[in-house]
């Protein structure tokens, strides 16, 4: 298993979840690519962003039905800036690829914040370490396992 996955894993062990991390095939490189390999609502998948918020690197996990408003993100956390963090930013803050982050297995803590949509869920499918992976999670125990401040992203 990749290095990745294994933290992802452990981390999700670590918290008390019995949830397992689901190596693909293929990648997912987009909510609607893993919403239909799971056959889910598009709005299920739970995307995992990194912002940098006053040049501070945080995590946003968010609904793939919709975008992020970066002027409500900032208003909503007090934050007079938000920029997209920059690949290279989004590995050394995460340990992982864009497309793969997962909400959890980070080399340490991150601020996060989840998009109060997820709420609309019974499950949520998030990204696993690396782009070709999954795992399945409630919107309480997302919330639980990041120590995560629920925001509305957009309007």
């Amino acid at each position: 298993m990749h290095p990745s996955v294994t933290r992802v894993q452990e981390a999700l062990a670590d918290a008390g979840l019995s949830t397992t991390v689901r190596v693909l095939d293929a990648p997912t490189p987009t909510a609607l690519a893993a919403a239909t390999l799971l056959g889910c609502d598009v709005g299920a998948i739970a995307n995992s962003l990194v912002f940098t918020a006053d040049d501070v690197p945080i995590l946003v996990m968010t609904s793939g039905a919709h975008r992020i408003d970066t002027s409500v993100l900032a208003e909503n956390i007090g934050a007079q800036h938000i920029g997209r963090a920059t690949p290279d930013q989004v590995r050394d803050t995460t340990g992982q690829p864009i497309g793969g982050v997962a909400p959890v297995g980070h080399p340490s803590p991150m601020r996060t914040y989840i998009d109060v949509a997820l709420r609309e869920y019974d499950e949520l499918w998030a990204a696993g370490g690396i782009p070709a992976s999954l795992f399945g999670i409630t919107y309480d125990d997302l919330v639980r396992v990041t120590n995560g401040t629920e925001v509305a992203v957009s309007r």
